[in-house]
């Protein structure tokens, strides 16, 4: 299909030019190609130019967006422009409007006032940020990315030594960037931190030697006990926003942190605050040491801990009353005066059911099991007896009589019946209604979902720097791409993957001719311009940058 123009002349000697749309067939009777008009434009020099416009821009929309650019450089342009390239745009522009709206941008810019580089680190800092969000990399790729793949505003390219200059800065930065970043952001995202959720992963080198600094092994979160690791932490509200990250060696246990980020967390005055952890965290010391300047919490406590007060809770009469979630919960009080602990037992109907039938299936396996072992050769007998009571799951529910035999356990089973979805959490705070405390303490997803974002999206592992300092900036860089990627998705309701592919459709072309250089942006589509208007952000501008040729003197 092709716009085509015919001429006619008059007897007068004057000739008349039509424009046409037509598209050419096959004749079989000729054998050749013939042209077929499918629509009569007018006269030459009554043709609606705008309403052509307007048909380039409709189709466009079902072209790449190289040759989007192609098409509207061809009818916009009042010089002949050529066609240099394309780049992505519309994640990188959109990460730096929210990247510019929380203040990170003037908080950098503040803390490099002191500082006389001649680099742009503040937009070294974005670029290694966005690409954790658009399309992970090593340090040295994205001196690639940045000239030739996607268009980063106020910066066309980066050479790696500066991306590791700024990583320097930014290490020595790392406290304060935080704190000035978190408050920065605070306002206008009207953040409420009244429960911050605390949780932490592991995260694995592609180096088989430990180091004498993080690089530890440990308990590992990935299943790659083969690998030293790291220890991250991470802080968020009950929205998801991550409000801090600590990094601490590979070998960390949970249970000896929490008096770091308790410190820490203190030194931000963040007023009356309800931390919130999981059952990893809750010794005593612990649990003392977050009530500390007034603060409280919100724990998870092991069904299975034997301790005293937790069995107590357990064997304690009384009613369950439904919730919103489908919830039931009830209120416990054990001992008095300074000894006394509030519990709330927690039941989800739904997953104790789930918990039975994955016991049954379990119980069908070990009695299987069991008949088999009781058919062995006695010489056989005794090792398989041992490696079934030994196995992690299956030795749960096994007893042994007097001779060595094994059998069911049918009291242990009873036992387990009892905490078909179950789970008991303490708290420090008088003033939350067992409700509060149940729905607050099922928001820690929210720190699990951070690490998934962090781990799969933003792909924090593996890493393979080597120095100390550039590992803690490498998870300060992807803290910092969470911080933007959560806020988008709060704010839209949609997951950064499908806000990255949406946004990403968007490109900016670079065109040149006679009069110069020229920067435009392909035409936003209707679902890019809910997501500006979600995120409380203008479109682009249709064009970003006019370079015109300079004028030789004579």
């Amino acid at each position: 299909m092709y716009i085509r123009t015919t001429s006619r002349k008059n007897a007068d000697g004057s000739v008349v030019r039509y424009v046409q749309l037509a598209h050419n067939e096959w004749d079989q009777a000729a054998g050749c190609a013939k042209a077929k008009v499918l629509f009569n434009l007018g006269r030459y020099e009554q043709v609606d130019v705008e309403a052509l416009k307007r048909l380039v821009a409709s189709i466009s929309r079902f072209l790449s967006p190289e040759d989007a650019l192609k098409a509207q450089a061809s009818v916009s342009a009042q010089s002949p422009l050529r066609f240099v390239s394309s780049r992505r745009f519309g994640g990188a522009w959109t990460l730096d409007q929210l990247w510019r709206r929380l203040g990170i941008q003037r908080v950098l810019v503040s803390l490099l006032e002191k500082r006389r580089f001649e680099a742009p680190i503040e937009r070294a800092i974005f670029a290694m940020v966005a690409n954790r969000a658009l399309a992970p990399s090593s340090k040295l790729a994205v001196e690639n990315w940045v000239a030739t793949e996607v268009a980063i505003p106020e910066l066309e390219g980066i050479p790696v030594h500066q991306l590791y200059r700024a990583m320097d800065f930014l290490r020595e930065a790392t406290e304060s960037l935080q704190q000035q970043v978190f408050f920065a952001a605070a306002d206008p995202l009207n953040l409420e931190v009244d429960l911050l959720y605390f949780d932490t992963t592991s995260t694995y080198f592609e180096l088989d030697e430990e180091e004498p600094d993080l690089r530890r092994r440990g308990h590992s979160k990935d299943h790659r006990p083969d690998l030293p690791q790291a220890v991250i932490g991470l802080a968020v509200t009950r929205d998801g926003i991550p409000v801090r990250c600590w990094v601490w060696p590979g070998n960390t246990a949970d249970s000896t942190v929490i008096t770091k980020v308790k410190d820490d967390l203190v030194g931000w005055r963040l007023g009356r605050v309800i931390t919130v952890v999981d059952r990893g965290f809750t010794s005593d010391d612990n649990l003392r040491y977050l009530q500390r300047t007034g603060g409280h919490y919100i724990a998870g406590v092991r069904l299975r801990s034997g301790k005293p007060g937790t069995e107590m809770a357990l064997n304690r009469a009384g009613r369950f009353h439904t919730i919103r979630d489908n919830l039931e919960v009830k209120e416990i009080v054990v001992g008095n005066g300074e000894a006394r602990k509030r519990y709330v037992l927690v039941r989800n109907p739904h997953q104790a059911q789930k918990d039975r039938e994955t016991r049954d299936k379990l119980l069908r396996r070990l009695q299987e099991e069991l008949a088999q072992l009781h058919a062995l050769h006695p010489d056989e007998h005794p090792k398989a007896a041992c490696t079934l009571l030994a196995h992690p799951v299956y030795g749960r529910y096994l007893r042994t009589d007097k001779k060595g035999g094994l059998h069911l356990n049918q009291a242990k089973v009873r036992e387990e019946e009892k905490l078909d979805g179950k789970y008991l959490l303490e708290t420090s705070d008088d003033t939350l209604t067992p409700e509060d405390v149940a729905l607050g303490y099922k928001q820690l997803l929210e720190v699990e979902d951070a690490f998934r974002t962090l781990k799969q999206t933003l792909e924090l592992r593996p890493v393979y720097h080597h120095l100390e300092d550039r590992i803690r900036t490498h998870v300060l860089l992807c803290w910092l791409a969470l911080l933007l990627v959560r806020v988008a998705e709060h704010q839209t309701g949609q997951t950064w993957r499908q806000l990255r592919n949406t946004l990403d459709t968007m490109h900016l072309g670079e065109f040149a001719g006679p009069d110069g250089r020229l920067l435009q942006r392909t035409e936003a589509t209707a679902a890019q311009r809910q997501i500006f208007a979600k995120l409380q952000l203008p479109d682009p501008p249709l064009f970003m940058e006019l370079q015109p040729t300079p004028v030789e003197k004579i």
